[in-house]
């Protein structure tokens, strides 16, 4: 809907002391206060969606944005709009600040669109603010245009949900619903972070009578400070590991060095790096050092590997959970979960525990991730091809200043999982672990960059770049993110090969399973407006030694017939 320029002569709104015609603007009104509240409570990113009944929102965003109070990214596509703001939460959460994203949608399919992203940010514990407007309430249940039944469509996974009917009150009640919004995304409370829907009822008309120009920007009030919990004194034993998962953060290195315990660090850990840290911790688990593991201390969200899932089930070991959260990962039912920061104790000490290990772990020795003919576990042709190219990627990660990685999932975050070579320093590595899904990865990465401020390299299959290929889409007058998607194309699901369906027959792997698609990257790319270049692994080097400036396509053709 376009926006009419107001005269000139028109006084201006500065807040919702601002009197009027209820009729006439309290759509406006109330959009106006609603925004203000939530930038005092820390709102800073938008990702709006256009629409019709949205637009109240719309029109108070854009003047917000026009006085500094926030920054607006508009997409058309409301599913990848919602893995944008994901993104931008994940980046407030790296750089510390727990306050979410918002998107924001009209009414009807448009809000469902949302509910892959919800889904994510529920099981990651990612913060997220879903602002959808709706019809209001009279015209709910009658079969109007775009109407839908919005209230609690994310069911279980938000953290809080509300329904602003229309003609809700501007004033100090719609302040306190919006702390109780924020308070339940950021878990200030219930250290449970997570998406919170408020649903916003507007009635005609939709255009404001006149412009708003807010002023200087509301002071943000100060979260509650929330009192840790001091976890009891933990024993293990001298022969422990400690398996950091997704988003474990830097306290399980920090446990590991200090003990001299093997760590076994997923690539979006946070913590794979460090001189405890291995490479194929995977292959190691089913050798004999696996029979003399005593114990393990679990920190963040495992999910990667069997041999990790199986060494998580045992029961002649305790299995110690360390955890700030009422929600843990314990999949088997054997783990003991430990308030964190509790303090660690090692039974005993035997110095050639983490030796073993170590000498074991022979890849360390080459940092292409593969043993000097290049083959390792028997990886032969694009298999093989891929490891080396997640673990050039890695290696310049790990350079200082470099772009900041978004690993897809399926068989590309495995190949960076064997053959990731830790380096001093854990670059930033991020993935969407919560459900572990191919959906919204590019559109993540765009939130990641723009978030930052930095460059991001996003690494995919071909099939999870086709999935999400819209998100490097960007309207003529948004700000172009710096995202480098990497295509490491095997032509298909190739995680498939290397499961139980395998033994399928050929034609039923291929179609089921693997499902090549006929497409082009190189016109996809030039359709989206984005650079693109085709290299081989053997190329791959040069392009990581160039910095990433605005959208682009880099596709390596791994060895499966791709020209």
């Amino acid at each position: 809907m376009p926006e009419t320029q107001p005269s000139e002569a028109q006084p201006s709104e500065t807040g919702p002391s601002e009197t009027g015609s209820a009729s006439e603007v309290e759509s406006a009104l109330r959009s106006r206060y609603l925004i203000r509240a939530l930038v005092s409570r820390g709102l800073r990113e938008v990702v709006y969606c256009p629409g019709s009944r949205d637009a109240p929102l719309g029109y108070a965003l854009a003047a917000a944005e026009q006085a500094g109070w926030l920054r607006v990214h508009v997409r058309l596509d409301e599913r990848t709009a919602g893995f944008m703001a994901l993104g931008l939460s994940r980046a407030a959460v790296l750089q510390g600040r727990s306050t979410p994203a918002a998107v924001v949608t009209t009414s009807g399919t448009a809000v469902a669109n949302l509910h892959p992203a919800v889904l994510e940010a529920d099981a990651a514990g990612v913060p997220l603010l879903l602002l959808t407007a709706d019809r209001p309430h009279e015209m709910w249940h009658t079969r109007a245009n775009q109407t839908t039944v919005q209230e609690g469509i994310f069911g279980s996974a938000t953290r809080f949900s509300a329904t602003l009917p229309a003609g809700y009150p501007a004033d100090s009640r719609l302040d306190g619903l919006v702390g109780r919004t924020m308070a339940a995304a950021t878990g200030e409370f219930s250290a449970d972070p997570g998406p919170v829907h408020l649903d916003v009822c507007f009635r005609d008309p939709l255009v404001p009578d006149r412009a708003w120009l807010p002023g200087q920007p509301p002071e943000v009030s100060t979260p509650a400070r929330r009192v840790e919990p001091v976890g009891p004194l933990v024993e293990m034993p001298a022969r422990s590991v400690v398996v950091a998962g997704d988003a474990a953060g830097g306290r399980a290195r920090e446990l590991s060095e200090e003990h001299g315990w093997p760590l076994l660090a997923e690539p979006s850990s946070g913590a794979r790096s460090g001189r405890t840290a291995l490479v194929d911790y995977q292959g190691l688990l089913s050798t004999s050092l696996a029979d003399d593991i005593e114990g393990v201390l679990v920190l963040g969200h495992p999910t990667l590997s069997r041999p990790v899932s199986r060494l998580l089930a045992r029961t002649d070991i305790p299995i110690t959970v360390i955890t700030d959260s009422p929600r843990w990962t314990d999949v088997a039912g054997v783990g003991r979960p430990v308030a964190a920061p509790g303090k660690i104790r090692a039974r005993g000490e035997d110095e050639s525990w983490l030796d073993r290990w170590h000498s074991a772990d022979h890849r360390t020795d080459h940092p292409d991730g593969g043993s000097p003919d290049g083959s390792v576990d028997g990886a032969s042709g694009a298999a093989a091809e891929k490891n080396r190219a997640a673990a050039m990627i890695w290696q310049a990660s790990c350079t200082p200043g470099g772009p900041a990685l978004m690993i897809g999932a399926s068989a590309v975050i495995r190949s960076f999982d064997r053959h990731a070579v830790p380096g001093a320093v854990a670059p930033t590595a991020v993935a969407n672990r919560g459900l572990a899904g191919i959906d919204g990865t590019v559109s993540t990465a765009v939130g990641l960059s723009t978030g930052l401020g930095r460059p991001v390299r996003a690494v995919v299959g071909d099939l999870t770049a086709v999935h999400d290929a819209t998100g490097l889409l960007t309207g003529r007058r948004e700000c172009q993110a710096d995202v480098q998607v990497i295509v490491l194309n095997d032509s298909g699901g190739a995680i498939f090969a290397g499961l139980e369906h395998a033994r399928a027959p050929h034609d039923v792997l291929e179609r089921f399973f693997l499902t090549p698609q006929r497409i082009d990257l190189a016109h996809l790319a030039a359709a989206l407006g984005a650079d693109f270049q085709r290299v081989d692994v053997d190329g791959l080097p040069a392009v990581l030694e160039r910095p990433v400036t605005g959208r682009g396509i880099v596709e390596v053709t791994l060895l499966t017939g791709l020209s």
